[in-house]
């Protein structure tokens, strides 16, 4: 071999050398229906996440993170995709992208990453192959993740999702949260039945906790911790009434943190406006590859670097329903400072499994007692009739109403930018070909309803889903 040769091989190799190491590992936990502030680091008083808490400390929080829809066929769909639901095809619940919509494996996988999904990531076994995972199970367990990590090439840089189904309903029995001494949700109606529920979603988040630890832990022991990116995310917000199948940031606002040794200054908080359907094009930019053209994600990688200041200046959202148990279309815009909501089918019921659901999880229990205690409580009258009524604009003040109960549409004070945003939500609709279509039977102010359904949730199932 002769002098040039070897040069130019020295070279390659130094290349090939120099790319790996500018290609960390991803490894992205995602919770199953898990609010943003039911956890310690965003302000929870009550809920144990000491996993969680931990990750916060060696990495950056941020604040305001969003997904596109608060079900979670769309929702996974949009994170995978970097396209909104309209646009990737996976609208309702139980839906999937379309055929020929790229994912974020595929991208990957053409950079040199090897790409794995165990437990619930996409919407199902079915939707996880749609997305071209190299290595995807939909079992749950910490030993089927640590299989994998044991038998891989460690030559390729590795994109490993996992996902835990808690704390998604049924909910396991509580686990030492004592129910009188909990803060309920703003919006609750305060019952017997209420905080006994309340306390087991506690009990199943730290549950998602704990799994959180279990997968660190084993990306602890096989990969390289200083050259690996670790991401905790949600998919929405908790299975609670004004929050899963609701645009009010306790359905759409999600904890988003990020873990980067030596790049990200451990216990950074960031308060820009982040949304699920930016999370592949930062992973792409962050691989080195080129962010495909014409998505609606944004790659923020800039942000974990401290290069950029900002983000984006407007979130945008949607929900089109979950079978016959939620027939109710809904669009947001939300800005840094206000939120508007077009319910699209004003002059129908909000339902949701919650209130049509059986089993003990849905929450049929306490929210009948919702419905009997609006017969004498003025309160509960009005946050029931809230939960199944809504009128067809509402606008909040987020810096005065974070909870969003003081609807502002009819303020004749905001009429100019009760105005401006509901054009900009129309065009932006249109711009995504929003076509407003409803999936199913809208059912009737006052009923009937659809009935209540046992198989979904049955008893024998409670709190028996795998654990990691």
């Amino acid at each position: 071999m002769n002098q040039k040769t070897i040069a130019l091989t020295l070279a390659a190799t130094l290349l090939g050398c120099t790319l790996r190491a500018a290609q960390p590992n991803f490894i992205v936990f995602i919770a199953d229906d898990h609010g943003q502030l039911d956890s310690t680091p965003y302000g929870s008083k009550d809920a144990r996440t000491p996993n969680i808490a931990r990750l916060t400390g060696e990495g950056m929080s941020f604040t305001r993170a969003f997904v596109a829809s608060p079900s979670c066929a769309p929702s996974r769909a949009a994170m995978l995709t970097g396209l909104m639901p309209a646009r990737n095809g996976a609208e309702a619940n139980h839906s999937f992208k379309r055929q020929g919509i790229a994912s974020l494996p595929e991208t990957l996988r053409g950079l040199g990453y090897e790409t794995a999904a165990f437990g619930k990531v996409a919407h199902g076994k079915q939707d996880s192959a749609r997305h071209g995972f190299d290595h995807h199970d939909t079992t749950q367990g910490a030993e089927v993740v640590e299989q994998f990590l044991t038998r891989r090439d460690a030559a390729k840089p590795l994109c490993l999702f996992v996902g835990t189904h808690w704390p998604h309903v049924p909910w396991p029995e509580n686990n030492g949260y004592d129910p009188a001494k909990l803060t309920l949700p703003a919006k609750s109606v305060d019952t017997p039945a209420t905080r006994e529920q309340w306390a087991r979603y506690l009990s199943a988040v730290t549950q998602a906790d704990a799994d959180l630890g279990k997968v660190r832990e084993l990306v602890r022991r096989h990969l390289e911790p200083l050259n690996t990116v670790f991401i905790y995310t949600a998919d929405h917000g908790a299975q609670w009434p004004f929050g899963k199948w609701n645009l009010y940031d306790t359905g759409i606002r999600v904890p988003f943190i990020v873990m980067w040794p030596g790049v990200i200054k451990p216990g950074t908080q960031n308060d820009a406006m982040i949304q699920w359907i930016d999370l592949l094009p930062t992973l792409i930019d962050i691989a080195g590859g080129t962010v495909p053209a014409g998505i609606d994600g944004r790659s923020f990688a800039g942000m974990l670097r401290g290069t950029t200041p900002a983000h984006r200046a407007e979130i945008f959202t949607t929900h089109s329903g979950d079978g016959d148990k939620n027939v109710y279309p809904i669009r947001a815009l939300r800005t840094g400072e206000f939120k508007y909501i077009l319910n699209l089918l004003p002059d129908k019921a909000h339902t949701t499994h919650i209130d049509r659901g059986g089993g003990s999880g849905d929450g049929w229990r306490y929210f009948d007692e919702w419905a009997a205690l609006s017969k004498t409580d003025a309160r509960a009258a009005a946050q029931v009739r809230a939960y199944h009524q809504r009128p067809a604009e509402e606008l909040y003040d987020l810096r005065t109403d974070p909870d969003e109960m003081h609807n502002l549409a009819a303020d004749s004070a905001h009429a100019g930018r009760l105005a401006s945003m509901r054009a900009r939500l129309e065009a932006w609709m249109k711009e995504q070909g929003d076509r407003r279509t409803v999936f199913d039977t809208p059912h009737e102010i006052g009923g009937p309803y659809p009935p209540r359904t046992t198989a979904e949730d049955a008893p024998k199932k409670n709190g028996k889903k795998p654990k990691l």
